[in-house]
């Protein structure tokens, strides 16, 4: 399969290395600038596949950047902003963007909507939308678990949990970590709120529940098999 190679654009350094966690994982190979001067440079000496900007850089905004890339180019467009302002949405689609999201954002989503416009733009599949961990099988398209014959019903959340889990088979998660992969780092809750859902989430998952497995004093894993 493909790597695809996205460019992202934001003056904020932990804001560009968080979504760059989140498409490594995902297997896309990650460039970042840190304003539309640095992109413009980056455009100049990599192929870039896609690229996620921010609206609001010094020396040079989002929407500049975008009239300087379609200048020359239509590689795929998403804006990133604070700003939920619908104007914003309208300057950028009318300037050529494909799409915009608000800050913060969920990562599966950010992920769905890169895919669809990789879709749309290239005419290729960039990944299947079922996925199987052990006797677990994960519907990305309509966000539905199947663990054997049974099919719980699981808020969004704990489907995101579980799939997160999942996907890091083996690997241990402190509850911090959990919160800042599947709530986000702007979440003000308590780090109780992971017990909650694994609890829940093993309820619902019955004699599957053991998957999900609890590494006192660190935290928690999934493991393929019971």
């Amino acid at each position: 399969m493909k790597k695809w190679n996205v460019l992202i654009v934001d003056d904020e350094p932990e804001m560009r290395q968080l979504i760059s966690l989140y498409l490594n994982r995902e297997n896309y190979f990650c460039i970042e600038a840190e304003n539309g001067l640095a992109a413009l440079d980056q455009l100049n000496k990599t192929h870039v596949d896609l690229m996620i900007v921010d609206i609001m850089m010094p020396f040079m905004d989002g929407f500049r950047l975008l009239e300087e890339v379609r200048e020359n180019s239509q590689i795929p467009f998403i804006f990133l902003s604070a700003k939920g302002d619908d104007l914003d949405k309208v300057k950028g689609l009318k300037l050529g963007s494909d799409d915009y999201m608000v800050k913060p954002f969920n990562a599966d989503e950010l992920v769905a909507r890169i895919e669809t416009i990789l879709r749309r733009s290239y005419g290729v599949q960039t990944r299947s939308m079922v996925e199987r961990f052990g006797p677990v099988t994960f519907n990305l398209a309509s966000r539905t678990v199947s663990v054997g014959d049974h099919t719980p019903r699981l808020t969004l959340k704990e489907y995101e949990l579980f799939l997160f889990l999942a996907r890091n088979q083996g690997r241990v998660y402190k509850r911090d970590q959990l919160l800042d992969q599947v709530w986000g780092r702007d979440y003000e809750g308590s780090d109780r709120t992971v017990d909650t859902h694994i609890k829940t989430l093993r309820l619902k998952l019955k004699n599957y529940g053991p998957l999900i497995e609890t590494v006192w004093g660190l935290g928690y894993k999934y493991e393929g098999s019971l």
